[in-house]
């Protein structure tokens, strides 16, 4: 789908129809076909990278300049309201005064910059401006995504070290192993997005100057490469107490499950004596003489308490138990 926006004034606002590609600010494209690239070919002069060219991980293929247009390609998430946040691949295209932005997801931040853009709150006259918006707000996102999961870190660590009146006979630590290891993989995918939006502004920077942009545009690409050092930054601290957390909930467990042992491992031996007992008065002899003892019953019953209770209150003193 192709989707064409037009600069009036300090708005953006989009065309019913495609009309004449050469005057137009912006041109999303969604999901293109083959038919779609070609009219963007045949329209501006350029080449529409394919889905599979814009999954490669190589710099020289992700960001690089061919025939005046400079081609910039980031991983970023999308969908952040799910569970587990999706990540996705955009190429900018900067051609002169157009910006063509190709891609195969459908992220909150577009529609989110188009509603602004047609306000008139931000700068959209050139396609560098309707690009540094379209990142400003693709790191909003990923801003806003990080703060929730510092709120459920910060939700889980007291349940992780039996806080808040928690205790090992009410939590359930492969619950709480599997929140904190789901918190980690949206971690490593912000990371793995701040990293992609952390290049590629150096790049688009770069670009703004060697195409004399506005000195504003610059500015502000300048701002948001600040805003993603700093976002990384908390996810560097956040990756770190997932890890820990983790770590921790390892512990817990192994602890919970070495104290099981342990509680059958002393109760076994506490019962040892008790079954010696009952195992003697259970042989089949004849000449056992307290068989015809009148309280021989009760005495092994008092024997063998005695006998188990001795090992037992060795075992709290010791703090076995």
């Amino acid at each position: 789908m192709i989707t064409v926006y037009d600069a009036v004034g300090s708005k953006l606002i989009q065309r019913g129809d495609m009309g004449d590609l050469a005057s137009a600010v912006w041109i999303d494209l969604v999901n293109p076909g083959d038919d779609e690239d070609k009219v963007i070919e045949q329209a501006l002069g350029i080449e529409i990278p394919t889905r599979s060219e814009m999954r490669e991980i190589e710099a020289s293929n992700r960001f690089y300049t061919e025939n005046g247009a400079y081609y910039m390609t980031s991983i970023i998430l999308h969908h952040n309201g799910q569970e587990v946040p999706l990540t996705s691949v955009i190429t900018f295209i900067l051609s002169g005064v157009h910006l063509i932005t190709v891609r195969y997801a459908e992220p909150r931040a577009f529609p989110i910059y188009v509603a602004r853009a047609a306000k008139g709150d931000v700068d959209c006259v050139t396609g560098a401006g309707v690009m540094v918006g379209l990142v400003e707000m693709l790191i909003e996102r990923e801003a806003d995504l990080i703060e929730r999961v510092q709120d459920e870190v910060e939700r889980i660590a007291p349940l992780v070290f039996g806080q808040k009146g928690q205790n090992s006979h009410n939590r359930r630590l492969d619950v709480l192993l599997r929140t904190v290891g789901k918190e980690g993989d949206i971690i490593a995918r912000a990371q793995e997005s701040a990293n992609s939006l952390h290049r590629l502004s150096l790049y688009f920077a770069n670009a703004a100057r060697e195409r004399k942009d506005d000195p504003r545009v610059v500015g502000r690409i300048e701002a948001s490469n600040h805003d993603i050092l700093s976002l990384m930054e908390s996810m560097r601290f956040l990756s770190s107490r997932t890890n820990f957390l983790l770590d921790a909930t390892l512990g817990m467990i192994s602890t919970e499950q070495n104290q099981i042992i342990k509680l059958f491992s002393v109760m076994a031996v506490m019962l040892m004596p008790p079954t010696l007992v009952a195992s003697i008065y259970g042989m089949n002899f004849k000449n056992m003489p307290e068989l015809d003892f009148p309280y021989g019953y009760p005495m092994a019953l008092v024997l063998m308490f005695i006998s188990g209770l001795v090992p037992f209150i060795y075992f709290k003193r010791k703090g076995w138990l």
